[in-house]
């Protein structure tokens, strides 16, 4: 069975970090290009952080740019959206996803509100 659990959100004064967490199982992870979408209240989803299969390739939207940073670790299954210097405009629910050609497989998703 495919999952992906995503950890706990929060909620995150302006200016704070937080570090999401993706936990894959069911299929071989590390064939997988691996992303964080999220998407606010409202609004669509958005492709905020991409990395390859390997690792060695990542990409971010201007939006967090500098911000956010997304990592993975093949032996734990496991990707990773390190955020710093959030702002009120990064609250969101935030969903990992995995693809492989014709495969995508979703996170449940989790709340990260970002408000003093």
């Amino acid at each position: 069975q495919v999952r992906l659990v995503e950890s706990r959100g929060g909620l995150v004064q302006p200016g704070g970090s937080l570090r999401l967490s993706c936990v894959a199982s069911g299929f071989t992870f590390s064939s997988y290009v691996m992303r964080w979408y999220r998407q606010a209240y409202g609004k669509e989803r958005e492709l905020v952080a991409t990395i390859t299969s390997t690792g060695r390739t990542t990409n971010y939207p201007d939006s967090v740019k500098g911000r956010f940073t997304i990592s993975r670790d093949n032996a734990k299954n496991t990707v990773y959206l390190q955020m710093n210097s959030l702002k009120p405009e990064d609250t969101a629910v935030y969903y990992c996803n995995a693809e492989l050609y014709d495969k995508r497989y979703w996170g449940q998703g989790t709340q990260v509100t970002v408000s003093s």
